[in-house]
């Protein structure tokens, strides 16, 4: 789609699919529990998010849910490290794109029929390593931009349960949405009935004490 990006269909098996759906299931139990963020203006989101290895909220990723319940966020597992790796090395078919390639946070998010995600960049990481992203359920409309504006020119496309995305090198900071989920168009076989689950892994760049570890 653009340099860094890549769009690879059906990358995650059906079973795949399923033992990613059952742990995060796991995950929006606790130790702290999916929820609405609550944007600095006051608004909330329309989707619903669950954090492992860091907790996100806007602008700041912290080890403890201070903005919830006050409790660490649950680890980030070893074999999504090894699944990260393995989107980048099938992403950009080059066995050594993923070597080092170390996730230590994702955000998992639920998107109901109605949900959905305005033009925004993932930038408060403090890495420029590339984002992997997954879909489970239903299909989305993905709108990936630009790196310099909200607006045009960008480019929509659909994103289907099993699809993985990646957009690292120049295309790291663009901006992107997700306008609109299309209810219905899920497999019941993954494991989960209706919606949308995305799950984006991120280097953070930070170490334990939340400081910048990486250079941008």
């Amino acid at each position: 789609m653009a340099p860094g990006a890549v769009h690879v269909p059906d990358w995650l098996t059906l079973e795949q699919q399923r033992q990613l759906v059952t742990a995060c299931r796991g995950w929006a139990t606790g130790p702290v529990p999916i929820r609405h963020t609550k944007l600095p203006g006051g608004g909330v989101m329309s989707v619903r998010t669950v954090c492992v290895g860091w907790h996100w909220r806007p602008y700041a990723y912290t080890r403890t849910a201070d903005d919830v319940n006050g409790a660490r966020v649950a680890a980030f597992p070893d074999w999504m490290v090894a699944l990260g790796r393995r989107a980048l090395a099938d992403a950009y078919a080059d066995e050594t794109a993923g070597a080092g390639y170390t996730p230590d946070t994702a955000l998992i998010n639920f998107y109901d029929a109605q949900a959905k995600l305005g033009m925004h960049q993932d930038k408060d990481e403090r890495s420029s390593a590339p984002v992997v992203s997954l879909t489970i359920g239903d299909s989305c409309v993905f709108r990936f931009g630009n790196t310099e504006t909200r607006t045009r020119p960008y480019t929509d496309l659909e994103l289907a349960s099993g699809d993985l995305f990646v957009f690292g090198g120049p295309s790291r900071y663009a901006y992107h949405a997700v306008p609109r989920i299309l209810p219905g168009t899920g497999d019941p076989a993954t494991g989960l009935r209706s919606g949308r689950l995305n799950i984006t892994m991120r280097v953070t760049g930070l170490d334990d004490t939340g400081r910048p570890n990486t250079p941008r």
